[in-house]
This record gives structure tokens, C-alpha cells and sequence, in this order.
């Protein structure tokens, strides 16, 4: 929500994440439908903003800023319409909850495809979005199978055979 105009170039398909958890910062690389689709929006808001955004590259309907309280209301609007949640659960799923789920089933369908995870998340934008935080409700089903998954293989790689 605070990316800067610099942070996004969408020529290299590039964001850069600055100072997240522990003062790090992130190159994130985009997939090309989302360059497209990043593209378009900017296109858009200069069209109808025009100087009004200022050096933010995500804005509220004025211009300024996205606000943490707006987003979150917009989002929990939205997964009612979409059917995430019912009307007047006070729970759900929340923004940060999509990063999570897609960081486990990413490891999930690598320990399933046999895959030399290590050598994934050294190479790979995943370790980015790997949360480096334990989910103060519990863990979660994916997790649960990704914690599964990895023990089986640890079995198999401990396994002595006669």
C-alpha cells in the first residue's frame, strides 16, 4: 500500500518493497499479467488524478494515500460479496492471509513434486513472501499438510533400509 512510484517499474517487472519486517527491503519480480494489469491501472489513475497522486503509485479515490482502515474495510466488503465470509462474522480471512497461503502451498506442491526445496527458495521470489511469523490463531489446514509433507520426507531420508 505505501509503494512509492520508484518502487514499481513495470519495464523490468520489478517492485521494490522497502524496509518490511525487520528494516528489510525486497525486489519482487512480476508475472507479465500483472505488469499488465499494473500498467492499466496506472494509466487510469493518471487519467483521472493527473497531479492529484502525487509520488504514490496506489491512491484513494482523491489522490492521497491508501489508509490501512480503508483498505481493510474495502477488502472485508468485497470477500462478503465474493462469499469469504457471511454477513456479520466478525472473522475471516484477512489481507496478509493470502500471502501466507500462497508462501505454504507453494512449499506444499514443491515437497510434493519431489523438488530440492532449499534449492527453491534460494532461488526463488517465494523467499520474499515466506512467513517469517507464527499465526496467533493457530496453524492453519495448508500448513498443517506442509508440515506433514516435510516429515515424510524427513522419514524417507532417515529411512534404513537392511
Amino acid at each position: 500500500m505505501g509503494l512509492e512510484r520508484d518502487d514499481v517499474d513495470l519495464d523490468a517487472g520489478v517492485l521494490t518493497v522497502r524496509l518490511t519486517k525487520l528494516g528489510k527491503s525486497r525486489l519482487v519480480p512480476l508475472h507479465p499479467t500483472t505488469r499488465t494489469a499494473l500498467r492499466d491501472y496506472a494509466h487510469r489513475r493518471d487519467a483521472m488524478l493527473g497531479s492529484r497522486c502525487g509520488s504514490t503509485f496506489f491512491v484513494a479515490e482523491q489522490g492521497g494515500r491508501l489508509l490501512h482502515q480503508y483498505v481493510h474495510r474495502v477488502f472485508w466488503r468485497l470477500s462478503r460479496e465474493i462469499g469469504l465470509r457471511r454477513p456479520g462474522d466478525r472473522t475471516g480471512p484477512r489481507v496478509h492471509d493470502f500471502r501466507h497461503r500462497f508462501a505454504i502451498q507453494t512449499l506444499l506442491d514443491w515437497y510434493r513434486k519431489g523438488k530440492d526445496v532449499e534449492q527453491q527458495l534460494q532461488c526463488s521470489p517465494l523467499t520474499s513472501a515466506t512467513p517469517a511469523c507464527v499465526i496467533p490463531t493457530g496453524i492453519s489446514r495448508p500448513a498443517t499438510e506442509l508440515m506433514e509433507e516435510a516429515a515424510r520426507r524427513l522419514d524417507r531420508r532417515w529411512e534404513v533400509t537392511p
